[in-house]
């Protein structure tokens, strides 16, 4: 039976660019708006965080951000962050703080993804942080661009400690770890089964766009180009949500996202 007693998804931010970044060779020209998400997951036994969206400081200050979203490698420049869209402000509204969440799930380490872990620790988390080994090789050897090195150190310049994984697991009855790799090399979605109504599979960055599920187009953004290997994600978390009655949520579609419940009214 399923621990998990309700579901937020968290708007930490939102993003223009190019309809490409999420469709493999195809809408180059078009310009769109996406969602920056992370979700969190209450159950008996805890708190879960899936993503944690962007580094507030990276974005709000101005002379981090000419550094970390430099326009010959970021053409749109940084994200837009409000000041109520940073994780600690969403758990304050639900009477929270960071030390009640007891888990950090990142999908992937892409700053959008991982940038808010050093807020958090600021603030107090002392939440075990998952993520998948190969992941984190990946990010340390600074082969993969889109991840900020400084997004997996604290404040005094320390790095991360990480609980590491390998491969699919449950984090609790009702939460499952679900390998979609393609976007980057061991990317992770998940299945969350909900006390009432139908699971929900985040696909996180396996799937921006609506169109991505429905036409199995891979992510404009692949590790090594494995268009392939994205698809075949796509069609297996697909397989997934026949199998299971679960509907996949991606990740940054902007009408997707505003169909959902208006926060705090929590998904259940």
């Amino acid at each position: 039976m399923t621990q998990v007693t309700k579901m937020w998804p968290l708007l930490t931010g939102s993003y223009s660019y190019d309809k490409s970044i999420s469709t493999f060779n195809l809408g180059r020209g078009q310009r769109i708006d996406a969602p920056i998400l992370a979700y969190l997951i209450e159950t008996r036994n805890g708190r879960i965080l899936y993503d944690v969206g962007c580094d507030h400081g990276k974005i709000s200050d101005p002379v981090a951000s000419a550094h970390f979203y430099k326009p010959e490698v970021f053409e749109y420049g940084a994200p837009v962050m409000e000041e109520s869209q940073r994780l600690p402000k969403h758990l304050a509204r639900l009477g929270l703080t960071p030390k009640d969440v007891d888990i950090i799930f990142l999908g992937h380490l892409h700053f959008d993804h991982a940038g808010g872990l050093k807020e958090l620790r600021r603030c107090g988390c002392g939440a075990e942080i998952h993520v998948q080994q190969e992941e984190l090789e990946v990010a340390k050897s600074g082969a993969d661009g889109a991840v900020f090195a400084d997004d997996l150190l604290d404040d005094a310049g320390s790095p991360l400690q990480f609980k590491l994984q390998k491969g699919e697991y449950s984090l609790l009855p009702g939460v499952h770890a679900i390998a979609s790799p393609g976007h980057t090399v061991a990317h992770m979605s998940m299945l969350i089964e909900l006390p009432k109504g139908q699971p929900v599979l985040l696909a996180g960055d396996a799937a921006d766009l609506q169109e991505n599920l429905d036409h199995e187009i891979a992510p404009g953004t692949l590790w090594q180009g494995r268009e392939q290997e994205a698809i075949s994600s796509i069609r297996k978390l697909k397989t997934l949500a026949k199998k299971t009655g679960a509907q996949i949520w991606p990740n940054h579609d902007m009408a997707f996202y505003r169909s959902l419940p208006v926060f705090p009214e929590a998904y259940q």
